[in-house]
């Protein structure tokens, strides 16, 4: 059975609270950073960094999630065709992914934040789904502080395209006594059993989606994880990571 993704969710619906000044009337996936063109380096929102970078992996549809502050973003994409669905409250990641149901239907699909791209990896994790057809595939990191992480455990580590994939055996949101360093960027690859697993779980705060990764591991199917070796996960999430990644592209564009 075919399994090439040509789905991605972009969850847009967050408080964005450490950026609030500025979040609270921009989406932080309008935020720019900078972008070499024909007539120089420019500037340009970080959601086009983040869907070129999926459209080089082959996805051509996207859905947005979004909330009642999302306004600008949809007058951004006004003449282009994608998808936005609601999340009218809060409830966390693993809520925001469940609102995109509808859209994703029975087909595999990414999951990028709006507020953080990868350098790289997207076209290898996409290849590396189709070729083994697993429940999901996490992009990780290596981080000395995982305070602000979900974090997982993995055996059986083979090479695959410059990278290193682990089969994980365990996934926990920003644990206080993490088992590992290995963090979660916030890209992933689904099949649709993680909407079943979603709904399977009983909570009375945030639905994380690290609650539903863990229960797909529980049940039985596969998880991967593709850790990054020389790319980078660049992040607007906060202001200090938001400079970083001003410094990072603006040197790199420069050349």
């Amino acid at each position: 059975m075919a399994m090439m993704v040509r789905k991605a969710v972009i969850t847009s619906a967050g408080l964005g609270t450490r950026m609030k000044y500025i979040s609270n009337f921009i989406p932080k996936a309008l935020l720019p950073v900078f972008s070499k063109e024909d007539e120089g380096v420019r500037m340009r929102p970080l959601v086009d960094v983040i869907m070129g970078s999926l459209q080089k992996a082959g996805i051509s549809d996207f859905c947005f999630v979004i909330d009642s502050r999302s306004k600008m973003l949809k007058d951004y994409f006004a003449e282009k065709a994608v998808s936005f669905v609601m999340q009218d409250e809060p409830k966390g990641f693993g809520d925001a992914i469940l609102k995109a149901e509808g859209f994703v239907g029975s087909e595999p699909f990414f999951v990028n934040a709006n507020d953080s791209v990868l350098t790289g990896c997207y076209e290898e994790g996409a290849r590396f789904f189709d070729e083994r057809k697993p429940a999901a595939l996490l992009f990780l990191k290596h981080m000395k502080d995982t305070s602000r992480y979900g974090v997982v455990t993995g055996k059986d580590t083979e090479p695959y395209l410059g990278h290193n994939v682990i089969r994980v055996d365990g996934a926990e949101e920003k644990p206080k006594a993490p088992k590992s360093d290995l963090c979660i960027c916030a890209t992933y690859i689904f099949t649709n059993e993680i909407f079943v697993k979603l709904k399977q779980i009983k909570s009375e705060g945030e639905l994380q989606l690290t609650s539903g990764i863990q229960k797909l591991i529980d049940d039985g199917l596969d998880v991967y994880g593709m850790i990054l070796e020389n790319e980078k996960d660049l992040d607007i999430g906060n202001p200090d990571s938001y400079f970083s990644t001003l410094e990072y592209t603006y040197r790199l564009q420069k050349g």
